[in-house]
């Protein structure tokens, strides 16, 4: 595919680097070298995650049509591609809810259990591991109900916490995560093929590590959550103080033997963007793959750099293309009486960061977003910025600081038009900023 031509048609060119990250973690093309051969037994594919169902479309396509396969894999609603033609489905895919999880991603975690009853030493399990799988996987601890989880899963989305936080609370608070579903699978061989979506492409945190050991512990979720003052059921809080929600661990005999393999990471497709983007004449540079911190804030970071680049022509010559990846938070405000919370990701409210701080620099174009097509919970994948964003903004009657105020990034950007829709893309390494510095 060739690329636009960045000087005449920047947004074109930021799109296309966009797509070509993401072609780079579609499962179709990463998942072959990866499968092991099919053993004495019977396979069963367990999985969980917003590439779920491409990445099960991915072993049916290369799994030996002699070979026994079956399983259950659940992914968000409106995340199952299209399927190609000839393709025969042996792996059940199921939706669920996502951020929040619902009775469906109970239900299907519940059937994946079932499914292990019986497993021997000859049988193997794929576990086929993606973002968004700590929401889809929901089975809740004892003493702990579906609307429990929804409460905390909505105010740690709503706190700032990292994911590495998040995850540590999720994996505490389940019957699943935290290397349960590896105990669930003994004796059988376990093979996890997994998608990153984390910063340091941790598999522990991973949609909650459900097939590796968790390093951390009750203290650490308890911590958590009393520094984020999310309150759970007192019989819950007991559990936590005394131990009694203890993951297994490193060295546990239930991993012996198993294997974890990353198919797909943030690094590889920024590199694949820096890689398109030289091709097409241009310097590229890439920051990190493990960016975090507020959205806003990050977003004023970027600017600084890209100014600094346009104006003094350091620490990079013009032209040229800086990215990064990673995975940013949104703190959400309160909204102020009478007013509606506004609509947004960490995609959008990095874009209002970014062009605010960017004052209108000459030169200096933007887009980030979601590497999964969706932007938080709405239906774009994330936006972009000109030089002009905030003139025409400014016409609009648009004030930048009243939709910071109410992290309304998405209403920023429909009312200009600036907002990036892809659809669902069918995979997931998280955040894709990137910024073209003519």
């Amino acid at each position: 595919m060739i690329a636009p031509d960045p000087a005449t048609q920047p947004r074109q060119f930021l799109e296309f680097l966009y797509q070509t990250a993401v072609r780079r973690a579609l499962p179709l093309h990463n998942t072959a070298a990866f499968l092991p051969p099919p053993p004495p037994g019977r396979t069963l594919v367990l999985g969980a995650g917003k590439a779920g169902a491409a990445m099960a479309q991915a072993v049916e396509a290369f799994w030996p049509a002699e070979a026994p396969l079956t399983g259950l894999v659940v992914t968000r609603y409106e995340h199952i591609p299209p399927r190609p033609a000839g393709l025969k489905q042996r792996i059940e895919v199921v939706e669920a809810a996502h951020p929040v999880p619902d009775a469906a991603g109970v239900a299907a975690s519940q059937r994946m259990l079932a499914l292990t009853e019986g497993l021997t030493a000859d049988d193997l399990v794929l576990c086929l591991i993606s973002g968004g799988g700590s929401a889809l996987l929901t089975l809740p601890a004892e003493g702990l109900s579906l609307e429990d989880k929804q409460r905390i899963t909505q105010a740690l989305l709503r706190s700032g916490a990292s994911i590495g936080e998040m995850n540590c609370v999720r994996k505490h608070l389940s019957r699943v995560k935290g290397g349960r579903l590896a105990l669930a699978c003994t004796p059988a061989r376990l093979v996890t093929l997994a998608i990153s979506d984390v910063p340091g492409d941790d598999p522990a945190i991973i949609a909650s590590g459900p097939t590796v050991p968790d390093p951390s512990t009750c203290a650490d979720a308890l911590s958590i959550l009393q520094r984020y003052r999310i309150d759970l059921p007192g019989p819950v809080a007991d559990l936590l103080l005394n131990g009694g929600l203890e993951t297994p661990k490193p060295g546990d005999p239930a991993f012996v033997g198993q294997a974890v393999h990353l198919i797909a990471t943030p690094q590889q497709s920024l590199v694949a963007a820096a890689e398109a983007a030289r091709a097409a004449g241009l310097a590229a540079y890439i920051l990190s793959d493990e960016m975090e911190g507020e959205s806003r804030e990050v977003g004023k970071v970027h600017a600084a750099l890209a100014r600094a680049v346009a104006n003094k022509g350091q620490p990079f010559q013009r032209p040229c293309v800086i990215l990064s990846g990673g995975e940013t938070t949104v703190t959400l405000r309160p909204p102020q009486a009478g007013a509606a919370r506004g609509r947004g990701g960490r995609a959008g409210e990095f874009c209002l960061g970014l062009a605010q701080a960017l004052q209108g620099q000459a030169g200096v174009y933007a887009l980030a977003a979601d590497t999964d097509g969706i932007d938080g919970v709405e239906d774009n994948a994330g936006a972009w910025i000109a030089p002009d964003t905030l003139s025409r903004a400014q016409h609009a009657g648009l004030k930048m600081d009243a939709y910071l105020d109410r992290n309304d990034a998405y209403g920023y950007f429909a009312a200009l038009g600036d907002l990036v829709s892809t659809g669902p893309s069918f995979t997931n390494v998280n955040d894709f900023r990137v910024m073209l510095v003519l």
